[in-house]
């Protein structure tokens, strides 16, 4: 615990907003200071923004923490997986712009490669898709050869946005990226922890200009400014930190932009269920690494955006008995991995209103995540799950998870769950340090949510047959 008398900031460089706070000895941020990320702009699957605008504001917000810390602060970072640029190694200008973990110009290059998927799972955990680094670097140098040219030269690097800003701010002495983010790029072979040759041989890019694979804790990385970067890890990665202990049969629900469903890998446990991720959470200064599985939703909220989803309650739910929903409008998320042009219904809803509609899709999003919680409780054992995440603050969303999972459902108080996982891996407290929670209690009969919840893994199952046999 002395560590945590150490004056110690946090760093959470997200998508939609850029946030620091300074730890107080109690575990928890007196304030956070938050400034908008830099827009993210492109169509047709590019997604793009300024990298140099994120340098600048996550800049501004380390110093006005320093202010208040002192130059010996440590420091933890967050940061989202996958989003990466290529910059120039002198001067440190960025080439290209930021490039999104959401871009994705990959998408043929995965369908290229779809037969190589089984190495890809084996050697890293994922699944071959277009939201990670390699794919888009890969079309990236495809379609412009100077750009490789400068790689191979030395006169340019290549990165995930955690080693730009490290770059720059030991003044070009350190590339560098942790072994959380190197995990999420399907380049690393997660058992070694290294750049694995075979991959980096598969998707056409030199080892030699990719970041060095460092631990995530303990790196003593002293900063221009005076401060020392103890810290680094990928957002889902601090969420989790922040938010489960690893010795307990927890499971973390993070409801936001997409929705994850996550628990910590125990020891000599089997593999994952088939289709679910493997994530590396982190690896200590031991080099010891620490996994978990985990389960996805996409573009929940976009989905949700247009209707009033906030205004539906649980006695709302499972008003349309035979009509089914799945809510992800960007294709259906570990473990199945289904593309899909657009929100599915079961039969036409034009006759519904849009709180209706509301209501479908909050279904949708309950009970993918009470499927996926079932599977962790067949094969991993959990006997309590913790929500958090903006869209977890729906009362709807809240009790219908409680209802359906026959789990003890519980609602994180805690706020900015990256910023505090970054900020508790930096001072070394334990994981879920100081948590706060409360215990979802259902308002109303759930009885015909759950008999839905029983009709729609019918319905959803035959789906998935159908979409693999197209």
């Amino acid at each position: 615990m002395a560590a945590s008398l150490t004056p110690t900031i946090a760093l959470d460089l997200g998508t939609t907003a850029l946030k620091a706070g300074i730890l107080a000895n109690g575990g928890e941020f007196a304030s956070v200071l938050s400034r908008p990320a830099p827009a993210t702009t492109g169509e047709n699957g590019i997604r793009e923004s300024d990298a140099l605008a994120y340098l600048t504001t996550a800049t501004e917000l380390l110093d006005e923490c320093l202010a208040g810390a002192g130059d010996n602060a440590r420091l933890g970072l967050s940061c989202q997986r996958s989003s990466f640029l290529v910059w120039d190694k002198i001067s440190g200008l960025p080439v290209t712009p930021l490039i999104s973990w959401q871009d994705t110009r990959g998408e043929a290059g995965c369908k290229a490669l779809r037969a190589q998927e089984p190495l890809i799972k084996s050697l890293t955990g994922l699944r071959l898709t277009p939201y990670y680094f390699a794919p888009k670097l890969r079309v990236l140098l495809e379609e412009h050869p100077p750009l490789r040219e400068g790689l191979e030269q030395g006169e340019l690097v290549a990165g995930t946005l955690d080693s730009f800003l490290i770059y720059h701010w030991t003044g070009g002495s350190r590339h560098q990226t942790d072994a959380s983010m190197a995990a999420r790029t399907l380049l690393m072979d997660v058992r070694q922890t290294a750049w694995s040759p075979a991959l980096c041989d598969l998707f056409g890019i030199p080892l030699n200009f990719l970041p060095s694979v460092t631990p995530s804790v303990g790196l003593n990385l002293t900063l221009k400014n005076g401060c020392t970067l103890h810290s680094s890890i990928a957002d889902q990665s601090a969420a989790l930190i922040a938010s489960i202990r690893p010795d307990n049969a927890e499971a973390l629900v993070n409801l936001g932009t997409g929705g994850f469903v996550i628990r910590y890998r125990p020891e000599a446990s089997s593999p994952p269920p088939e289709g679910y991720l493997e994530t590396l959470v982190y690896e200590d200064s031991a080099l010891n690494t620490h996994s978990a599985i985990e389960g996805t939703i996409n573009s929940i909220a976009a989905a949700l955006a247009p209707y009033p989803y906030r205004d539906c309650r649980l006695e709302n739910l499972a008003e349309s008995a035979q009509l089914f929903c799945i809510c992800e409008p960007s294709g259906v998320g570990a473990p199945y991995f289904r593309e899909a042009a657009g929100i599915v219904f079961s039969a036409p809803v034009a006759h519904l209103d849009e709180r209706q509609i509301a209501c479908l899709l909050l279904e949708g999003i309950i009970f993918r995540v009470t499927r996926m919680l079932d599977d962790f409780r067949h094969c991993h054992g959990i006997d309590r799950v913790y929500l958090s995440g903006g869209l977890s603050e729906v009362p709807a969303l809240q009790q219908g998870v409680a209802a359906c999972s026959s789990l003890e459902v519980h609602s994180l108080l805690q706020k900015d769950a990256s910023l505090l996982g970054a900020a508790i891996l930096a001072a070394g407290l334990p994981p879920a340090h100081a948590r706060k929670s409360v215990k979802v209690s259902l308002t109303a009969d759930a009885g015909p949510l759950r008999n839905k919840y029983q009709q729609w893994k019918i319905w959803f199952d035959t789906f998935n047959k159908d979409m693999i046999m197209i």
